[in-house]
């Protein structure tokens, strides 16, 4: 292709989070295997937009750069994604940018993705070791369990699956599908088992599975392929068996 060959961005721009968003029009030129973080980078280092006219370097997110961090979700073309492996060769033309909607826009393409931690404080994500003292070699997965426990570790919290979810959204509390799948992951290594119950408690109150509409958006925009609405259904079953031995006793058998 041509070296004068330039390429489109339409940008979603916000200058604080109590601002109106706009959009702002710029045309950078093309390169062979150009990523959208690329495109944002040749932007910053020469901040003109279509018009002319000098205008303030676009702010965004990013760290790894190979879709592990999760930290550059944005909508590209109407699609909540990563920009580190949307590649402006395989993008219609021109390429709309905007921040995710479902979190709080801190600037330009930049969000807030408090919720989403908050909601994987509120189900105890996490294994809990005090580390005071060393408690000798873990114990051991099963390696029909280990396999998909690994699906579900692939997680990288990047808010895509929140973003494609209709039930998440400013007027609901619902924790979305990331924090449920977490959920799953916990309760199935040895140790954290031990707080099963208390992830299960969460799931069942305000926020939790009733929430979940089953759209199924989750699963086809998440970018690990990961199997949210299989872990989905498995903790419907764990919740309800929970809720049947809570009211008969704990040595009722389902």
């Amino acid at each position: 292709m041509s070296d004068s060959k330039k390429i489109t961005l339409i940008i979603t721009r916000q200058d604080n989070p109590e601002s109106n968003p706009y959009e702002e029009t710029f045309h950078i030129p093309y390169r062979t295997n150009m990523n959208v973080i690329s495109a944002l980078m040749e932007i910053r280092r020469n901040p003109v937009n279509a018009n002319g006219e000098k205008t303030t370097p676009v702010y965004w997110d990013m760290g790894c750069l190979e879709e592990v961090c999760g930290a550059c979700s944005m909508v590209i073309n109407g699609k909540p994604r990563q920009s580190c492996t949307a590649l402006i060769d395989k993008l219609e033309q021109p390429v709309r940018l905007a921040p995710m909607t479902t979190f709080p826009v801190v600037r330009d393409l930049a969000v807030d993705r408090s919720r989403m931690f908050d909601a994987l404080k509120k189900v105890k994500a996490w294994v809990p070791i005090d580390g005071t003292h060393d408690l000798g070699p873990g114990p051991k997965m099963a390696e029909n369990k280990r396999q998909w426990a690994y699906e579900l570790s692939k997680c990288m919290t990047c808010g895509v699956c929140l973003e494609a979810c209709p039930n998440v959204n400013s007027k609901s509390s619902f924790i979305g599908p990331a924090p449920l799948s977490q959920v799953r992951l916990f309760n199935s290594h040895p140790t954290g088992a031990m707080n099963k119950n208390e992830r299960l408690e969460a799931l069942m109150g305000e926020g939790g599975l009733s929430e979940c509409g089953n759209s199924q958006n989750c699963v086809q925009s998440c970018p690990k392929g990961i199997p949210l609405t299989t872990s989905i259904a498995s903790l419907n079953r764990e919740t309800a068996i929970h809720s049947f031995k809570k009211f008969f006793g704990s040595d009722y058998e389902v």
